[in-house]
């Protein structure tokens, strides 16, 4: 559902990674589109990332992050 990227063009590089026995992380958010960086779920996801990968620390499990409402609105007007 991406407004700047279609499905196909993301398997392509998904695809190329595959070939080129590449690792990869691959985050599917439906009926999103580019301004999903506002969602408080890939905000979290993004920051247990780091989290993981560059303290090689867990992070804290179920944690909520709840935006503000500027940030709402900003969210549902993309």
């Amino acid at each position: 559902m991406d407004d700047n990227v279609s499905p196909t063009l993301t398997m392509k590089v998904v695809d190329a990674l595959i070939k080129d026995n590449k690792d990869f992380d691959f985050l599917i958010m439906p009926n999103g589109n580019h301004a999903m960086f506002l969602s408080p779920y890939f905000i979290r996801r993004e920051w247990d990332y780091f989290v993981r990968n560059l303290m090689n620390v867990e992070p804290p499990p179920g944690y909520e992050i709840r935006p503000p409402e500027r940030a709402l609105a900003m969210l549902d007007s993309y």
